[in-house]
């Protein structure tokens, strides 16, 4: 069943007809390779992994049957691999995130998981926290010993918030982007929605063929002007908010895009959208003023 009507533009259709990836006592040796490799998808949020990073050690005592895929996930989620790509140069908040993610499939439902996680950082350490989620009562429901993670956070479910739904697609960037190539980068993506219990709004994850998604401009933030003095309204008298997203900024490399909002009058919206279009952007919406 597809997750949403709207799944291609979600980036969701890959999931829809995927079932989790379980290892059964007559599991193949291609059917171990592909859940190893599942998990290294899922924990490491589909970020490129090279030959020398992988857990050789660990890889060769799942594929002998001496430890579990739950053990296989602590081992990935506690190595050093895991640490370089999402610890140390993350903030916290955004750490916990992405252990939610990718350790139970799905997005922080409230400030107090934050909190907890924080806390039980603070006092316990790194390895004592993984250990918080691979050995929840949530995890074992969902995962138990042989299961791998999968972003259940898509699908509605017993025990499942709805605003998890919602909240998902702000971690989630569409099935070919990895959790270290998002715009947002290394801060917390949700802290403002938990901060305020909010519903996260649903962002398509990309409409172009650069990958680069719109994200809207901090609330209270006063967008730029194209116009002034006594030609404020243009002659037409309308006025128009025009978001944007993906432009090369002024004196900006190629790989470095900006977002911007300006209001102009009527009679500038064309050559605007042109010039918008000459440096490599996306018009995301044009509202009257």
């Amino acid at each position: 069943m597809a997750i949403t009507t709207a799944a291609s533009r979600l980036g969701t259709e890959a999931f829809d007809q995927t079932a989790p990836l379980e290892m059964r006592p007559r599991t193949t040796k291609e059917e171990v390779e592909l859940i190893i490799s599942a998990v290294y998808r899922q924990l490491l949020g589909n970020d490129y992994l090279m030959k020398a990073e992988r857990l050789t050690s660990a890889e060769s005592l799942l594929r002998d049957g001496k430890i579990t895929v739950r053990d296989f996930v602590r081992q990935v989620a506690k190595s050093e691999l895991y640490k370089k790509k999402f610890f140390y140069n993350c903030f916290q908040t955004r750490t916990i995130e992405l252990n939610y993610k990718h350790l139970l499939g799905r997005a922080p439902y409230d400030e107090s998981e934050i909190i907890f996680h924080l806390d039980l950082y603070q006092n316990a350490g790194f390895e004592a926290d993984i250990d918080s989620y691979i050995d929840s009562p949530e995890y074992e429901a969902n995962f138990g010993e042989n299961i791998v993670p999968y972003y259940r956070g898509f699908q509605t479910q017993t025990g499942q918030k709805t605003v998890g739904f919602s909240r998902m697609f702000q971690l989630y960037r569409g099935y070919a982007n990895s959790d270290r190539a998002q715009l947002k980068g290394s801060v917390p993506h949700l802290v403002n929605e938990l901060g305020r219990n909010d519903a996260s709004a649903v962002v398509s994850p990309s409409g172009t063929q650069s990958g680069f998604a719109y994200v809207a401009p901090t609330k209270g933030v006063t967008p730029a002007t194209g116009f002034g003095g006594g030609a404020t309204f243009g002659k037409e008298g309308r006025l128009y908010r025009v978001e944007t997203a993906g432009v090369f900024g002024a004196g900006y490399p190629k790989t470095r895009r900006v977002n911007q909002a300006v209001v102009i009058p009527y009679e500038e919206l064309s050559g605007y959208m042109q010039r918008v279009q000459r440096q490599g952007g996306k018009i995301a919406s044009i509202t009257p003023v």
